[in-house]
Parts: structure tokens; sequence; C-alpha cells
């Protein structure tokens, strides 16, 4: 397939990310087989499934940090070194030491780094930038406080904040919610709502209640795609994913996948 370097439209919808029968893995195991996938612009697309399904390994293929085995990637009309500076990212949550001095504000700056040669100073449009996301992400008013001293929720905004400093175009989360309580997930949840009004996001989430009321299409990964621009999850794509019978069983606000269990 040849895309000649050009952002490829069909109608009125752009298509911003191009993925067509990729396979990447590690040494000699094979993650992802054969994914497909088209991402259009203004998409908020969640994607679920078990851990070690690949999820992770494709926003890694995504962000040019996983070369594939085989396939082709376009991010925006071109290959995905050139395409990846129109993206921005939030990693999983991992520990770090609270002690660490640095605050909000220098966190979310970090996300500067990539626009400026090395060794250059910030520059007065950097403090433009940093200071409109952290008030798009509601966290101006902390930028001077430890980002060991927020909660989890709050740390998790900064993070965005930082991948928002990039300007991207497309906006890439996993597992956003995984450290915070069911209220702040839905603030987070409610952040994306609107910051997808002027980006495409791509999520990864264990979290059913945000696939169900967030997103605006789901899909199952667990080595393979199963996709169809939708916003319901059907049983039986859940079934094709999980590789077992499965339950959706809600306790107030948070959805989790179970499998069917046999007594002895």
């Amino acid at each position: 397939m040849d895309y000649s370097g050009e952002q490829m439209v069909r109608g009125d919808r752009q298509e911003v990310i191009i993925v067509r029968h990729l396979w990447a893995g590690y040494e000699n195991e094979q993650v992802l087989e054969d994914i497909n996938l088209t991402v259009h612009k203004g998409d908020f697309i969640g994607l679920i499934g078990p851990n070690g399904g690949g999820k992770t390994t494709l926003l890694k293929v995504l962000l040019g940090l996983l070369p594939p085995s085989r396939g082709e990637i376009q991010v925006l009309g071109h290959p995905v070194r050139e395409g990846r500076k129109h993206i921005g990212y939030v990693p999983q949550v991992v520990a770090f030491d609270r002690e660490f001095p640095i605050n909000v504000w220098d966190v979310a700056r970090m996300g500067r780094l990539g626009k400026r040669r090395l060794l250059r100073r910030y520059t007065i449009e950097d403090d433009v930038i940093v200071a409109e996301a952290l008030r798009q992400v509601d966290m101006f008013d902390l930028r001077d406080r430890p980002i060991g001293a927020l909660s989890g929720g709050q740390r998790q905004r900064v993070y965005i904040a930082r991948a928002l400093v990039t300007r991207p175009e497309i906006l890439l989360l996993d597992e956003p919610t995984s450290s915070v309580d069911p209220k702040v997930s839905t603030s987070i949840y409610e952040l994306l709502r609107v910051l997808n009004e002027t980006m495409t996001i791509v999520l990864i989430s264990h979290d059913m209640s945000a696939i169900s009321s967030y997103v605006k299409s789901v899909g199952c990964l667990n080595r393979r795609l199963f996709y169809h621009e939708e916003p319901q999850l059907t049983p039986e794509m859940l079934a094709l994913a999980y590789q077992c019978p499965i339950d959706l069983i809600a306790h107030g606000v948070p959805h989790r996948v179970f499998a069917d269990h046999h007594q002895n």
C-alpha cells in the first residue's frame, strides 16, 4: 500500500494513524499479530484486553520506541520517525521518589525538551505554553507545589499537561486512571472528553465504566485486534479477546472483567 507521504482522507474524515498488517514483539516472541487499525481525526478510542495482550506494545510501536517486525504505520501521512512529533504520550503511573525536589511547573515543562536544541534555555514561548497546559488540566494554581506532595489524580493531570505542552494532534494514554479512585477517575475522563474536542485520543484502560461512558469507539486487543469503529462492547468481542467465558460485573462505578468460575 502506497501512502505517498500524504495524509489520507476518506470523505470528510482525515486518517491520522494507519496501521496495516503490523507484527511486533520482543526477541523471539511476537506480541502483536497482524494488527490493522485506522484512527480518524477526532476519534476517542478505548482499547481493552488482558495483561500481556500487547496494548502497551502497540503504543510503543506508534511512538517509534519499538520497531515492527513487519507491516506499515503512518502517522499524519508520514513514517513513525517523522509523525511521532505530533503525538503526546502519557505513560502508566510508576513509583517515584516523593522527596525528589521538583515541582509541578518543572515536570510539565519537561515536555518542551524535545522542542528545542540541546542545552538551549527555555524561552518565554515555552513558559506561555506550559502555563496554558496547566490551566487546561486545572493545575496552574499548584504550579509551585512539589510533585511528591500531590494526590495520584493531581499527578496524573500534571503528566497529561506534560504531554500537552508538545502541542500534539494525537494523545496516547496508557492506563490513565490505574492509580486513582473512581471519583478522581471520572474527573480525568471528563478532562479527556474536553481535550477530545481539539485532538484525537487513543487510550488503554481496564476501566470498563470509562470504556462504556466516555470513548467514541472501543476495541479489544489480545495479540490480535478486534475493532469495528463502534462504541459498544459486544460479548463476541470480549470472548475473542479474553479467550474464555466472561461476565461483566458492576459494583457502583467500576466495571471489572471476570472469568467464568466453575465449582469443583
